[in-house]
């Protein structure tokens, strides 16, 4: 033990668990996993290949029925158990979370948080998978309708919350009786995967059911989501390759949550400090980088001048820097490519016409500190037409509610948005009239409460996560009928 409290850290994270075994994958490719803040290497991976993902496939399906068999107090106990393995890790986790992703401490602090709900959360749907008896016109005939696992469920996550957009589909898969094979990104392999492999592992969760297959999207993500063994593909992250999983999975149930281009909405009538604050937490939260972040702020022009000098103060305030310092608000992006992009479509905006109001070049010791950027701009230029996830924000002006909500819904997207108003009951019909899955009426449209269901509309995806909605997602009726008295039939 490292202390009186805290478990010795975990064996190095080098290896993955494929079919109930740690083990190197079978590619001739290794990847280098990578703090994206000051460049060090945090573990070396031998990547899997399709041989690997086949293994993991078959061995889920081999011992799906068995754990599907189990009581559910049995399952609920293995995540209850989970929850209090992370009270005695959070140390550890949160310093991965912090390391790997480059997410700020209170960053890590809310993923955590948000991990643990889902394992308490998954730890009572064992016991509310319900069936039904269903009327019928057959004289002595009895119709049942039970709800059980779909069997086995792939799902595929990504780099800006991984641990939590990794385990808001596994632990519900898991606890309602699938094994689930799990595909995280390339940039948070850890957390993405393997961390959550070893703490279920740790609160009893049987060999086999979780596999993680660390690998290439090129060499393994084809083999991945065609595979017949699957009956759900869950995936979260962007419409182009959520829009390929879908024309390539074949005939499997599709839980997609993709791109956004969440506005918040400040309506003439609004508590300006109130929306520059969920604007500041919407847009520049671990530096931009989630779907549901704030993407465009469509402003009154009552309240613009206001709301724009507030938030430019507020923006200028914030600090980058380490994100392992409790004082660093904004860490790195990802990886180079992430801020290529980024600094691309700032480029385009402002040689749009898009006024820059706050900005500066990346600092840090690998370059990837990228301080936030504020402009005002039309909404289709570059940085309001397209989700730019990172620290930048495009203020929008409009005037009149009816202006405003016509910008709102002016994007292919409709995942997550809010609206700020004095008064909560138009705000409340203006939300209804948004296009999208999700919308916060004062109050940013980050969602950080894990009690509720995600999803969006439109390029945005298909289907929910979170909440009850989670057994519908991961399991199937079986209708049977019993005939308690002779029949006569037609022929």
């Amino acid at each position: 033990m490292t202390s009186d409290s805290a478990p010795d850290p975990y064996p190095d994270f080098d290896q993955m668990p494929i079919g109930g075994t740690w083990t190197d994958g079978g590619s001739e490719h290794s990847a280098a996993d990578v703090n994206p803040w000051d460049g060090s290497t945090l573990t070396e991976i031998r990547l899997a290949d399709a041989e690997d993902v086949d293994r993991a496939y078959a061995r889920a399906r081999d011992v799906s029925r068995d754990w599907a068999a189990t009581p559910p107090a049995v399952r609920a106990g293995v995540f209850r158990e989970a929850a209090a393995v992370m009270e005695r890790r959070k140390v550890e986790i949160t310093g991965w979370l912090s390391r790997e992703s480059g997410g700020t401490l209170a960053k890590a602090e809310l993923e955590w948080g948000l991990v643990r709900a889902v394992m308490l959360e998954a730890s009572a749907l064992p016991h509310h998978v319900e069936g039904r008896i269903m009327p019928t016109d057959i004289p002595g005939k009895e119709s049942r309708v039970y709800r059980q696992p779909v069997g086995v469920v792939g799902v595929i996550s990504p780099w800006n919350f991984p641990m939590q957009l990794s385990n808001r589909s596994v632990a519900p898969a898991l606890a309602v009786g699938n094994a689930v094979v799990l595909k995280p990104a390339g940039d948070t392999p850890v957390t993405g995967g393997l961390l959550l492999a070893r703490i279920l592992e740790e609160a009893g969760l049987p060999p086999g059911l979780l596999s993680v297959v660390v690998g290439k999207g090129s060499e393994i993500g084809d083999p991945f989501v065609q595979h017949p063994i699957p009956r759900v593909i869950s995936f979260t992250g962007s419409t182009p390759v959520g829009e390929g999983i879908a024309s390539k999975a074949g005939i499997k149930r599709l839980a997609l949550e993709l791109g956004g281009n969440g506005p918040i909405v400040v309506l003439d009538d609004a508590d300006v400090e109130l929306g520059v604050e969920a604007a500041v937490f919407g847009s520049f939260f671990h530096q931009g980088q989630i779907c549901m972040r704030a993407n465009r702020l469509v402003v009154d022009v009552a309240v613009a001048d206001e709301f724009t000098d507030r938030l430019v103060d507020r923006a200028k305030g914030l600090a980058v820097g380490d994100p392992t310092d409790p004082d660093t608000d904004i860490g790195p992006v990802i990886n180079r490519s992430q801020l290529e992009s980024i600094t691309e479509l700032v480029g385009q905006a402002v040689d749009g016409g898009a006024e820059q109001l706050v900005g500066g070049d990346p600092v840090g010791p690998n370059g990837l500190g990228l301080p936030p950027h504020v402009l005002v701009g039309p909404n289709d230029c570059a940085t309001a037409a397209n989700e730019v996830f990172g620290p930048v924000i495009t203020i929008v002006r409009t005037d009149g509610e009816d202006e405003a909500l016509a910008v709102a819904n002016d994007t292919e997207y409709g995942l997550s948005s809010a609206v700020f108003t004095a008064d909560v009951e138009r705000g409340v019909r203006f939300a209804r009239r948004v296009d999208a899955g999700m919308t916060h009426v004062n109050d940013a449209p980050v969602n950080d409460d894990p009690n509720t269901a995600f999803g969006g509309v439109g390029a945005s995806g298909i289907g929910r996560f979170g909440g009850h909605w989670s057994i519908e997602e991961f399991t199937t009726d079986h209708w049977i009928t019993v005939q308690h008295e002779p029949r006569s039939y037609p022929i």
